[in-house]
């Protein structure tokens, strides 16, 4: 009995003690367990009180008058206005002596001081120049056109004047002419002045009164001259070795479309279609096109097979800008690991403008940093923006350094952003086109205005020239007669 005794007591120590053991490791366990979630609560909180801040300033910055130019609070030292000092900022220019002068006004010195009263000589003279618009008055012409008859087919037969623009009398008779559709032309669709404004700009300045409903008419009229040049553009830009794209939303008829930008280094061509797709895109590019296409990272640009593709380094730079704002320990270890390199890839294409590589140096340098983005690549991170932008990165990855490969390439879709930015500046103004009439007289007179800028020619004279001819013909711009 005694035994047993013993055995059982020795039994309920046992089970003691391993229950003990239990429970301080359990009670270990769920401590450990709680400090985590304290901590990740903690982390929460303050993430939510950030996003909560940044959302109130973006509602409150949506209401103000000047939301989509503010850029926050003033800094505190911010940089002096104006040009710097220094050679490395340019040459120190002003205004050129005009090369000829068509009135002269002598200003002799006061008689007297203003200061003291005493009696002023001359002592010698300077110049000075003053440039400007004198009253501008309207041509008026009229144009006696004599009709005849064939004394043969007693066909009625008439001439026309080389300054008539149309051949249209009665109540057509009363007309607007060229070089004044050719201004309106500009300042509607490059500059963004409203057709409102415009006849007000006309009325005021030119003493020319014409209506907003005549304006529209003029420029579609315009934009039917330029239609074949148009054309001529576009089959430009699909045999060009180098082309950047890009997109922004533009509004018909109070509809959402799209206005896509295709530019090489002569020519610019724009396009109002429905949506942002493939399909879309080869409308102007072609399914075939084989060059070099500079892209954002909008995916279906990536089904051009026969192209090759360089995408935009300047939006992944930012994009992963972005992520650090937001991210958190570890997390930023990805976005600082791809800036890293991308950067290395800029430095070295800088390097490479006074230091040409040869072949085997520019192959192997190239291949070094393709080498360390694979590697990167590798990675599987878990944080849901890194996931996403690693993903990204792994879609581009054989249009990352294409730059680096070929110098003619740049890094950056820059030539697309800067010619969509003045299509939308205008979309601020005034929001789009009413009617597809109208989004097809945009596209095709932005066209001919921005090609012209690219190549330094004059727009008004070829303009007028389209606008007199009584047939079809295109503008004799300079890559039209050169090639692409």
């Amino acid at each position: 009995m005694r035994a047993a005794r013993r055995r059982a007591a020795a039994s309920r120590r046992q089970h003691r003690r391993r229950f003990s053991r239990a429970s301080c490791g359990q009670c270990t366990k769920l401590r450990t367990e709680n400090e985590r979630l304290r901590k990740e609560s903690d982390q929460l909180r303050m993430d939510n009180a950030r996003l909560r801040e940044r959302l109130a300033e973006a509602e409150r910055a949506g209401k103000r008058q000047a939301a989509p130019f503010s850029k926050g609070e003033p800094k505190e030292e911010p940089k002096l206005p104006g040009r710097k000092p220094g050679r490395d900022y340019g040459i120190r220019a002003r205004r050129q002596v005009p090369d000829h002068v068509d009135e002269v006004y002598d200003v002799p010195p006061p008689s007297h001081c203003p200061d003291c009263g005493g009696v002023v000589e001359d002592d010698h003279v300077v110049s000075q120049y003053q440039e400007d618009i004198p009253p501008v008055t309207t041509i008026i012409r009229r144009f006696d056109i004599h009709i005849g008859r064939c004394v043969r087919c007693k066909r009625r037969v008439r001439s026309r004047h080389p300054l008539q623009t149309s051949d249209a009398v009665g109540a057509a008779g009363v007309q607007v002419g060229p070089h004044a559709l050719a201004l309106a032309a500009d300042l509607n669709k490059r500059i963004g002045v409203p057709f409102g404004k415009l006849s007000t700009v006309f009325t005021t300045a030119f003493s020319l009164s014409i209506t907003r409903g005549g304006v529209c008419l003029a420029l579609h009229r315009v934009a039917s001259v330029l239609t074949p040049t148009y054309d001529a553009l576009v089959r430009q830009v699909q045999q060009a070795p180098l082309v950047a794209s890009d997109e922004t939303g533009w509004r018909v008829g109070g509809h959402l479309q799209w206005l896509w930008v295709f530019v090489t280094e002569r020519v610019t061509v724009y396009r109002i279609m429905d949506g942002r797709g493939y399909e879309e895109a080869c409308t102007v590019l072609g399914a075939d096109f084989h060059g070099n296409l500079l892209r954002d990272g909008w995916s279906p640009y990536r089904r051009f097979a026969h192209a090759t593709h360089q995408t935009c380094l300047n939006h992944l730079i930012t994009r992963c800008l972005e992520n650090l704002q937001t991210a958190q320990r570890g997390t930023a270890r990805v976005p600082y690991a791809i800036l890293r390199i991308l950067y290395r890839a800029l430095h070295l294409r800088d390097h490479w403008l006074d230091h040409c590589p040869t072949v085997r140096g520019r192959a192997i340098h190239t291949g070094r940093i393709v080498a360390a983005m694979d590697r990167l690549l590798a990675w599987n991170p878990t944080e849901d923006e890194n996931r996403k932008l690693i993903k990204h990165l792994r879609n581009e990855r054989t249009a990352l350094f294409t730059f680096l490969c070929d110098p003619r390439v740049p890094a950056t879709n820059w030539w697309g952003e800067q010619a969509i930015r003045p299509a939308v500046v205008t979309r601020k103004i005034w929001g789009g086109n009413r009617t597809a009439v109208g989004a097809a007289t945009q596209q095709t007179i932005a066209t001919f205005l921005r090609t012209c800028y690219q190549q330094r020619a004059d727009p008004y004279p070829m303009i007028e020239v389209l606008l007199r001819s009584p047939v079809a013909m295109l503008v004799p711009l300079p890559s039209l007669i050169s090639g692409p």
